[in-house]
């Protein structure tokens, strides 16, 4: 009888995983830097646009959103399967623009083909010459509806397409997105995931998963990674100037510092009008509600804010922060 080879097992403590680091970002609380994931949502929910965004981001290096620290520059291939890649281009050169990049500052490349087939080995081959070819920092796929035959309800064959992805974002150490629906009947807003159309091996596969949803006039952008913890969800809106682009307009990662020197902003903002409401407060600085009620509290307590009946409003002789007064004068040259 054939002697049988055990397992490789390696100590928990051995040297051999001391080299381990933490989570590396392709964009910094957006995405991992070689995971693979989901931009999820219902028809017009923007998710086009924002896979766009992230392509123009990591292909030129400048932050997604407007918001969001890019930090692995690098190539970018995009393959939409239900726009004209003359729509693409438009699209992203009007994004380009909003960041005032030509197309020419873009290492973003379209992959223009009628059917890619990812249940096909033949469509899969393809994908990896490309791969090879192109060396991508990021592959964005969309939707993944367009890309297969298979019955997505079935946890035996999207196992399977999603493990053939997996292989590649390992062996070619780039980052996926796929562009999905989510089901009409969603699950409760916080359980985006449990949305996704068809099996949940689908949630599951994901390292890093963005979701968007339309709510009162608003789109909700909330994320979640494997890896590390999730920041607060963001209010996106599809703006026109100067370029159409989508843009975070509440939340993102500025909330932790706005947490450190909201106090100085508002003193700031009140040193210019005479009272403002706590809301005016808010969108000003484009703070969480409970930042700036933090900072209210604090600013009172010290005996440098007063509330009204309007609102609130500068103690008497209460000076501005030198920082602010300097930042405050720099931004409106």
């Amino acid at each position: 009888m054939d002697r049988v080879e055990p397992l490789p097992v390696v100590s928990a403590a051995s040297e051999l995983l001391d080299k381990v680091e933490r989570l590396a970002w392709l964009v910094e609380g957006l995405w991992a830097a070689e995971g693979v994931g989901v931009i999820g949502g219902s028809p017009k929910c923007c998710k086009t646009w924002l896979s766009l965004d992230l392509a123009v981001s990591v292909a030129s290096g400048t932050d997604a959103l407007g918001r969001f620290h890019v930090a692995a520059r690098g190539p970018v291939l995009v393959y939409g399967a239900e726009d004209d890649p003359v729509a693409l281009r438009n699209r992203i050169e009007t994004i380009a623009r909003a960041r005032r990049l030509s197309l020419c500052d873009l290492d973003l490349g379209l992959i223009v083909i009628d059917s890619l087939r990812l249940d096909l080995e033949r469509d899969r081959a393809r994908l990896r010459a490309t791969l090879e070819k192109h060396a991508p920092r990021l592959l964005i796929l969309d939707p993944l509806v367009r890309l297969h035959r298979i019955d997505e309800n079935s946890a035996g064959e999207m196992s399977a397409l999603l493990g053939e992805l997996r292989a590649l974002q390992r062996h070619y150490h780039l980052a996926i997105v796929l562009v999905h629906h989510v089901r009409k009947n969603g699950a409760p807003r916080g359980q985006d995931g449990q949305s996704l159309r068809g099996s949940g091996d689908l949630h599951a596969w994901g390292d890093s998963n963005l979701y968007l949803r339309k709510r009162d006039g608003q789109i909700m952008l909330t994320v979640e990674h494997r890896s590390a913890p999730s920041p607060p969800p963001s209010v996106l809106e599809l703006a026109h100037e100067p370029d159409v682009h989508l843009r975070v307009v509440q939340g993102g990662p500025v909330e932790h510092d706005l947490a450190v020197d909201a106090a100085d902003k508002i003193l700031a903002l009140l040193s210019r009008e005479p009272v403002m409401t706590r809301e005016g407060l808010r969108a000003a600085i484009q703070a969480r509600n409970a930042t700036v009620g933090e900072a209210l509290v604090r600013l009172r307590a010290e005996g440098r804010v007063e509330r009204t009946g309007g609102g609130f409003r500068l103690r008497r002789n209460v000076p501005v922060p030198s920082s602010i007064e300097e930042r405050e004068r720099n931004g409106s040259r």
